[in-house]
């Protein structure tokens, strides 16, 4: 029965020595005989079975099951420990004893026990069996004198299994010639143990697996890391797909099995059945006189008499004929020279297909990891072991061949397994244990950022404490939190209109703006801007340099505008905390963020800004207002909603903002109407109230800063810090052993390194681990996919602890509103600007839900500010202009 794309191949004569009755041959094993397109077909097939495998809807009829290991790690070299192994897959199986040591050798010894089973065992009830194992254990822990010890038990158990977890495996069908009773279904590791537990212990066939995405795992669970995929490509073909490469020899091996219709891919390549073949095309060519005189022997006609370790003999180069003699003669036979060639032959035939039809799914194998890993070439290590890979004389080199032309683009190293399953099955139990190990000393460490309910309450409380503090006049000297006034009294009406400048400092960049106000049927807000930088030598250079270096960009901005010699009114948006004694003054009180500037604190800066435009002597401005970012936020926000009170940051810095009862702001006379208060929360904690939940990365990264023991709630919450935390953490991991191997970088040394952005790039749900690792590598980090998510874990654990202290902070703030008022319940907007509440994936959203948990009489909306605190700064010098034309009139 011929196929498509099979094609009649000549045999040189190198391969076959002597006379070959070619014809004969040929004519009964031409279907074996599996061109290079075949062998492509076949692949592409095993790849669609594969995908089959791995999804939830089509795995159920998926011949190709795609079982998960829950394997997730390859040894690092660091596994450590004393380990029980016991390797089950065919006749016999062996009881070991693997020592590895992690001396800087990653030395392995291993001391190992084979033992039979008998045939009535793997045919009788599975409790004989497992009672037949835990027999044998006992027998090998006594023999070594170590039953008194608990060791980890790995269990390789080479069948088809279901796994929920590492250490539970549901058998779902047996292979390989055994048929235990009341097993099939049920968890093998719960029976070993039961026969373990009974005898008071403590403590041939072919597959593949490899390592898949878990993102394409749809039946567990998490779409991070990898995990081991137990392929059981036995099976592929019982579905039919390979019904057309499958000749009369592999039917009749197939009726004649245990399993009819199973395993069908595995009884046309594995060892278990390639004698069995040879002996049938022996005995229908003996049958019609084709060879050996036509005659048949009783141990030629008996299943089994021919092994596959014949096949071994028989091809090997020098001696292969005389070994084709003996066995044929063993078998009964008087076999001719021609007899042997042609046995040769068949033998060759039978094992070059196997060969072949392994490396074409392999190749599949290896493309879809190509593919997984999106890189243009693949080099990769495939680790074999088995008989007929060992021991066959040109098995391996068949199988090499086959993969190289199929896949011409990747560099594939074949690397045997000179110890065997078992061996395997205590490196994963040394694998799980370090893992277990190793995360358990994560959680520990990063235990200390993660913060209890009760915990978020209590910061709360001591917000609030701190607020009141700041607000009194008695105590706001001594008050963390200076609760400073802005004598901004009043939001916007809808009546404002004219064109205003705007000045926006906040950070290493700064923006000037023009904004158009529009009232009536055209009300809204138009809106220029340029941004320019400012360098860190006039950041931290003298007071004088930096505001001739703002006036300058003021100049550029109207040329650019052509509005030179126009003199407007001026808002001006300074993000540091100031004292206020008016809208038009602002006493700088000390500089965050990265300014060092000479000659600034304790001076107003509208006179600075004044005084370096007189100097320039190009233009005037009308400085009105003086504002914070917060401030300029929240006005910004309630020009498009009446119940903005409140004004949040959370950017390279943190602050807040929000209307307060003129009665309660002690500091300025008058007990009407209410003012907007510049909180300046950064300070929160400076005086030691939030010492029991400061890290010890917070307190690295405090010592290392420009301004040690200040602003140290902003530093645990805003985006200058948080990846320089992220960081510290990532190199006490390292040092411990916990992530990268133990390596660390040099680029990993280096401060600042690791900025915020990355979090939120690493954090973004739509970020495959193999974009996290590129990041990381960016960094100079060369990561394995654990290291990935243990940073990506690092990254969420810093991130959620910053946005629940906002959203604590931001609970005292609202309530404080809702009890000023007497209200049973308060509906609140807040504006929001800063690029971490904007750009991190998750931030707003844990936020949110803190500040809904711990203020639940109070509905608090959260409306994102587009277009910065410049905007409302020009809205804050409309109002001004708006009251002060008001007053004139």
């Amino acid at each position: 029965m011929c196929h498509r794309g099979c094609a009649r191949v000549s045999i040189p004569p190198g391969d076959f020595p002597g006379f070959v009755p070619t014809f004969q041959i040929d004519k009964y094993l031409y279907d074996m005989r599996l061109s290079e397109e075949t062998l492509q077909e076949v692949s592409q097939r095993f790849g669609k079975e594969m995908e089959k495998g791995l999804g939830a809807d089509t795995n159920p009829t998926a011949s190709v099951k795609m079982l998960p290991t829950f394997v997730r790690s390859t040894p690092d070299g660091t596994e450590d420990g004393d380990f029980l192994a016991l390797d089950l897959g065919g006749t016999n199986f062996r009881v070991l004893r693997v020592k590895v040591s992690d001396n800087g050798l990653q030395k392995v010894e291993m001391e190992n026990q084979i033992y039979a089973i008998p045939e009535e065992l793997m045919r009788g009830s599975g409790v004989q069996l497992f009672d037949h194992i835990a027999e044998c254990l006992a027998n090998f822990l006594d023999k070594l004198n170590i039953k008194d010890k608990k060791l980890p038990l790995g269990f390789t158990f080479s069948f088809p299994c279901h796994q929920t977890k590492l250490d539970e495996s549901i058998l779902v069908t047996w292979t390989k010639g055994f048929k235990c009773s009341s097993v099939e279904g049920k968890d093998v590791v719960s029976m070993l143990r039961k026969s373990i537990k009974k005898r008071g212990v403590r403590g041939t066939g072919t597959n593949a697996c490899y390592m898949e995405e878990m993102r394409h795992i749809d039946l567990v669970e998490g779409d991070e890391g990898r995990m081991c995929i137990n392929m059981e490509w036995g099976a592929f073909g019982d579905d039919g797909v390979l019904k057309d490469i499958r000749t009369e020899f592999d039917h009749e091996i197939d009726m004649g099995s245990l399993n009819p219709g199973k395993q069908l891919f595995e009884k046309m390549i594995s060892g278990m059945y390639m004698g069995e073949l040879v002996r049938l095309i022996l005995v229908k060519m003996a049958k019609e006189g084709l060879l050996f005189g036509g005659r048949l022997t009783p141990d030629l006609l008996t299943t089994g008499h021919f092994e596959t370790r014949y096949i071994s003999a028989i091809e090997k180069e020098k001696e292969g004929l005389q070994k084709a003699h003996e066995i044929l003669t063993k078998l009964g036979l008087e076999p001719s020279h021609e007899d042997c060639v042609a046995t040769l032959r068949i033998c060759q035939i039978v094992s070059t297909r196997s060969a072949n039809l392994c490396g074409a799914t392999l190749a599949a194998v290896l493309r879809r990891i190509k593919d997984n890993k999106g890189v243009e070439r693949l080099r990769s290590t495939v680790g074999v072991d088995g008989s007929v890979y060992k021991k066959h004389p040109h098995f391996a080199r068949r199988l090499h061949k086959t993969v190289r032309k199929l896949l011409p683009d990747c560099e594939i190293r074949f690397v045997r397994s000179e110890d065997g399953s078992g061996k395997g099955a205590a490196m994963v139990t040394a694998v799980a244990y370090r893992l277990a190990a190793q995360h358990k000393a994560r959680q520990k460490i990063l235990e200390a950022l993660k913060l209890s309910h009760e915990q978020l309450l209590e910061v709360k409380q001591r917000m609030r404490i701190e607020m009141e503090k700041g607000l009194g006049k008695e105590t706001h000297a001594e008050a963390a939190v200076k609760m400073l006034p802005t004598y901004v009294c009043s939001t916007p009406d809808g009546t404002e209109k004219g064109d205003f400048l705007a000045l926006d400092l906040g950070g290493t960049n700064f923006r000037v703006l023009l904004v158009r106000v529009r009232n009536g049927m055209r009300r809204g807000v138009e809106m220029h801007n340029k941004i320019y930088s400012i360098p860190v030598e006039i950041m931290q250079g003298t007071g004088e340099e930096l505001f001739d270096h703002i006036v300058h960009c003021i100049s550029d901005f109207l040329e650019y505008m052509g509005m030179k010699g126009v003199s407007l009114p001026l808002g001006f948006t300074f993000s540091f905390p100031c004292q206020q004694t008016s809208l038009d003054e602002g006493i700088l009180l000390k500089w965050t963020k990265g300014f060092k500037a000479t000659g600034c604190e304790g001076e107003d800066v509208v006179n600075l800004l004044k005084e370096a435009i007189h100097r320039r002597e190009e233009f005037d401005l009308d400085v009105v207002a003086v504002v914070n970012d917060t401030v300029g936020t929240m006005m910004t926000c309630g020009y498009e909603d009446p119940y903005c009170e409140v004004g949040l940051i959370v950017g390279t810095g943190s602050n807040a903002c929000y209307m307060e009862e003129m009665r309660n702001v002690e500091l300025v006379e008058g007990e009407e109407g209410r003012m907007c208060i510049n909180m300046e929360w950064g300070a929160f904690g400076d005086n030691g109230c939030l010492d029991d939940i400061r890290t010890e990365f917070d307190l690295a990264v405090d010592e290392l800063s420009l301004n040690p023991g200040k602003q140290r709630f902003e530093k645990m919450i805003s985006g200058m810090y948080l990846g320089e935390i992220v960081r510290n953490i990532l190199i006490d991991f390292t040092k411990r052993g916990l992530l990268f191997r133990g390596r660390i970088s040099e680029r990993l040394k280096t401060r600042g390194i690791f900025e915020t952005k990355f979090l939120s790039q690493i954090e973004s749900d739509c970020l495959a681990l193999l974009q996290v690792r590129s990041i990381l590598q960016h960094l100079g980090l060369e990561s394995t996919c654990d290291d990935s998510i243990i940073v990506k874990e690092v990254c969420a654990v810093v991130a959620r602890r910053a946005a629940q202290l906002c959203g604590a902070g931001m609970a005292a703030v609202v309530d404080k509103i809702r009890e000023n008022r007497g209200l049973d319940f308060l509906k609140v907007t807040v504006g929001v600007d800063g690029t971490l509440y904007k750009l991190h994936p998750h931030f707003s959203t844990v936020m949110h839900e803190t500040v809904k948990q711990l203020s639940p009489k109070c509905e608090v909306t959260f409306l994102q500010s587009e277009d910065g605190s410049g905007k409302g700064a020009a809205l804050i010098t409309a109002v001004a202009c708006r009251i002060r034309e008001a007053g004139q009139r």
